[in-house]
């Protein structure tokens, strides 16, 4: 069992990284990665702050040491792009001593070129949608998914995080939103974009025990198929008791979808290259 995306007290969680590496172990993970939120150019109480980092690095080297032998520990960082000044692709993030990254989009820009959170409760969330984007859902969707391609073509990173994750904030306010030929065609071009790439398309847990579904959607799951998708499946764990929510039901549903092929071992890999 392996996973690559987490998050502890240096971000949004709410436990720290001894804590959830020592539940992962417990449940039996042999590949346990961090991810904190990054830094961010705007205001955010989701992110860690710069200060933190090198406190972030230091404690993932400790417990490397401590499991080592035991599980493997592996340090990265959850990457916001906001724009093309800012992202993974940026020097700021291509220095840091990560042994991975991943990109992601949680910031979605308004007409004016505003970055407003999109993430996060679906109260919020429809509240921001009025006040910020006049209620248009559409271009809230279509500039996520513009954000992701922008991301790709600028690189930086290893693995995609929770790509269509507008869909579940984004069905609150226009339930037959994922129903729309141009929001499949926008999922599909993300999914083939970041194959071009070479960048690991991230299956994500988090919302299966309370809300039914992963991301990407099982809907799509026949493009990662179609397209031959390099795969890793992730918890996005951001409590002790929820470091294998919804593991296993992916694990089941990729093997009966005979895709269990294209999932993908950092640790395996030799030496992961920034893209």
């Amino acid at each position: 069992m392996e996973n690559y995306h987490s998050h502890t007290e240096f971000c949004d969680a709410r436990a720290s990284m001894a804590e959830i590496a020592e539940a992962a172990y417990c449940e039996g993970f042999t590949v346990w990665g961090t991810s904190p939120h990054s830094p961010i150019c705007c205001p955010s109480g989701a992110n860690m702050q710069p200060a933190d980092v090198e406190s972030y690095i230091h404690e993932s080297d400790r417990l490397k040491r401590k499991y080592e032998g035991k599980m493997q520990i592996l340090a990265g960082m959850e990457i916001d792009y906001v724009s093309n000044e800012f992202g993974p692709h940026i020097d700021y993030f291509r220095s840091m001593p990560l042994d991975y990254r991943i990109g992601s989009v949680h910031f979605v820009r308004t007409k004016e070129g505003k970055p407003v959170d999109v993430d996060g409760p679906a109260e919020r969330f429809l509240k921001y949608l009025d006040a910020e984007y006049d209620g248009d859902i559409r271009y809230v969707a279509e500039t996520y998914f513009a954000m992701e391609l922008e991301m790709l073509e600028s690189g930086g990173f290893d693995i995609i995080g929770h790509l269509d994750k507008i869909g579940d904030n984004g069905s609150y306010a226009w339930k037959e939103l994922e129903d729309q030929d141009w929001y499949a065609r926008l999922v599909e071009e993300v999914i083939r974009k970041s194959v071009e790439k070479g960048v690991i398309i991230e299956i994500n847990t988090k919302k299966f025990d309370s809300g039914n579904r992963f991301f990407p959607a099982e809907r799509w799951w026949p493009l990662l198929k179609k397209y031959n998708a390099r795969l890793i499946l992730s918890t996005d764990a951001h409590y002790p008791d929820k470091v294998a929510s919804g593991y296993a039901v992916a694990l089941r549903r990729l093997e009966s979808g005979e895709m269990l092929g294209q999932l993908v071992s950092l640790s395996e890999e030799s030496g992961l290259k920034q893209k």
